[in-house]
């Protein structure tokens, strides 16, 4: 089943606790933690502090997308604070198999992150031992941007791509997903949706996530 995996960067830090528990009420299925430096992304967000509070208040899987500098000095960190997955950048990372090895010896799911601009092709050499492929579909650093429209033609190159290796990770999709694409993205291949704004900036939180987790638990994905 696709996974829904709102994105708490976009909720009110002030009532954190309750708006976890608004999406768990709308079938959530991880909680996603986006991590920034303010020198790989220009915006600083929060730290491991904050992922070991997520994981005292929610049993659901926490999803942690680290876009930050030598993110291998910090793995170990987020993953003792509760980190289920942790996904790294393809651009900041020059030792990305020495890198995925070390997150799973840890005990947690490793993730691959390309940008809008890098081709998915780029991880032919290391499709095979990833977890996750998450897919930048805006240019990471803050929320509520506009889905990039040829995100759609490079889900469908990963779903290809993880063919042609006999693969097996889940391919991520984060960025502008809103209720109006959400379908489209789902046809080209996606099976885990990061969803912030739409979610946590919408009048009624917990109807939100619901509506998009029918959307994406009813819809047939339909790969062209």
């Amino acid at each position: 089943m696709p996974v829904l995996a709102p994105s708490i960067l976009a909720s009110d830090f002030t009532n954190l606790s309750q708006q976890i528990r608004l999406v768990e009420m709308g079938r959530a299925d991880w909680i996603h933690c986006d991590i920034m430096d303010g020198n790989f992304v220009p915006n600083i967000s929060f730290g491991p502090i904050i992922v070991e509070a997520v994981k005292r208040i929610t049993k659901l899987p926490v999803d942690v997308h680290l876009m930050i500098k030598n993110p291998d000095n910090y793995i170990e960190n987020f993953i003792t604070a509760g980190a289920s997955i942790v996904s790294i950048h393809y651009e900041e990372d020059v030792h990305l198999n020495r890198t995925l090895s070390r997150i799973k010896e840890l005990g947690a799911k490793a993730g691959v992150v390309i940008n809008p601009s890098t081709p998915v092709n780029s991880l032919k050499d290391i499709a095979e031992y990833a977890d996750l492929v998450l897919i930048m579909s805006v240019n990471p650093g803050f929320g509520g941007q506009t889905f990039i429209k040829n995100s759609l033609r490079k889900i469908k190159e990963a779903v290809k791509l993880r063919g042609d290796m006999n693969a097996n990770f889940i391919i991520e999709v984060d960025g502008g997903i809103d209720l109006k694409n959400v379908s489209n993205i789902l046809s080209a291949g996606c099976d885990a949706f990061v969803i912030g704004s739409s979610i946590f900036k919408s009048e009624d939180i917990t109807t939100t996530t619901l509506e998009f987790k029918n959307l994406i638990s009813s819809e047939k994905k339909i790969i062209t």
